[in-house]
């Protein structure tokens, strides 16, 4: 709301002396345009516009509460951006209407000249939004998914939700997304990332942090080709790598290997490496990884058991995904997981599968696609 008023002006009065006459000069500064103020986020946020004949004149901020008889002076704000100025009244009361108004000041003249009226502006009192709820974290390869309920943005005054890092310095805020889901692409891999989340409303008020969840990155690839031992023995081993960047399938017989692909009349095969384990456990998956964008139905297995592998090969069919311990480059034990996508023939007879694999590049971690926490390690 605006209250017009008279500007307030304090009159400076030179004398010349031009042939036997006194000349009154008077020169006050521009009056503030467009002056408009808002509450957001427990402050009234005021702006206004330089008047066309501003000349470097600093700006003084008046308030009163509408109780109150007379304006106090509150700010100077001596800078302004692309022709407007701002300030933020951080010192009011929730259930209080606040009256402000602006004057352009010429120090050297002692003139100061209001706007032309004066607004008002209401501080409600603050309700928070609900806590975002079902909060999780998703190991993506170079990236996290962080995802919830979206029960708050069934309010009224819902406008968004925002989404914290945090470590042993502080919190971070990361961004904010009017979606349940926020995907952070500068988590590295082979580190652990943990994040909270809250809701906002429209006026900014902010809820409390949601529960705290973490996951650590890790590569995946998806497509990769391994042919059998007994077909093409140069293309049958692998190895995990801790970047896409890096040759994972090599020759069958090298003793770099993780496992190799063989194949016998009872179908295929992964067999071990040495010092490599496989999970004698397999289940059927939909998907390695159940991450941004997945079908509402996706299965998979995501978290690596601590115990009962086994040097014994396993069988690998379509749609099974199977876990393996393995030696990383630095000797510490790491986990893998493989699924197998197709298995067929190339045009030269060939027996090979399509698989996709996911490897944890932190030591001991068994997730393969959730946080710390989803089971102990």
């Amino acid at each position: 709301m605006r209250r017009w008023m008279l500007g307030v002006t304090v009159v400076s009065v030179t004398l010349a002396a031009c042939d036997g006459d006194w000349l009154v000069v008077s020169d006050e500064p521009d009056a503030p345009r467009d002056l408009e103020g808002y509450y957001y986020d427990g402050a009234v946020n005021l702006s206004w516009r330089l008047g066309a004949r501003w000349n470097g004149e600093f700006f003084r901020v008046y308030s009163k509460r509408e109780s109150d008889p007379e304006y106090f002076f509150i700010a100077e704000v001596t800078s302004c951006t692309d022709g407007v100025c701002v300030y933020r009244d951080v010192n009011v009361s929730p259930g209080v209407t606040y009256e402000y108004y602006v004057a352009a000041v010429d120090i050297d003249l002692a003139l100061e000249t209001a706007s032309d009226y004066s607004i008002e502006v209401f501080v409600p009192r603050p309700v928070p939004p609900p806590v975002p709820e079902s909060v999780d974290a998703v190991a993506l390869d170079h990236a996290s998914y962080v995802h919830w309920s979206n029960e708050p943005a069934l309010e009224e005054d819902f406008a968004a939700y925002r989404v914290y890092l945090s470590d042993s310095e502080g919190d971070y805020l990361l961004g904010e997304t009017d979606s349940p889901g926020f995907i952070d692409l500068l988590a590295d891999n082979g580190r652990t990332w943990t994040y909270f989340v809250t809701s906002v409303d429209d006026q900014g008020h902010e809820s409390d942090g949601s529960e705290v969840v973490s996951c650590t990155p890790r590569p995946d690839y998806t497509g990769e080709v391994l042919y059998t031992f007994q077909d093409v023995p140069a293309s049958a081993g692998f190895r995990f790598q801790e970047s896409d960047d890096l040759q994972a399938v090599i020759a069958g017989d090298s003793q770099d290997r993780h496992f190799r692909l063989e194949a016998d009349d009872a179908g295929l095969w992964l067999v071990p490496g040495p010092g490599a384990r496989i999970h004698p456990e397999t289940r059927w998956t939909t998907a390695l990884k159940c991450g941004a964008g997945a079908d509402p139905d996706c299965v998979s297995w995501e978290l690596a058991p601590m115990s009962g592998y086994s040097s014994k090969p396993a069988p690998l069919d379509p749609g099974l995904t199977l876990m393996l311990r393995v030696p990383g480059d630095d000797g510490d034990t790491r986990f893998g997981a493989v699924r197998a996508s197709l298995a067929g023939v190339d045009q030269e007879g060939y027996e090979l599968i399509v698989f996709d694999w996911a490897y944890q590049t932190q030591a001991g971690n068994p997730s393969l696609d959730r946080g710390v926490g989803s089971g102990g390690w």
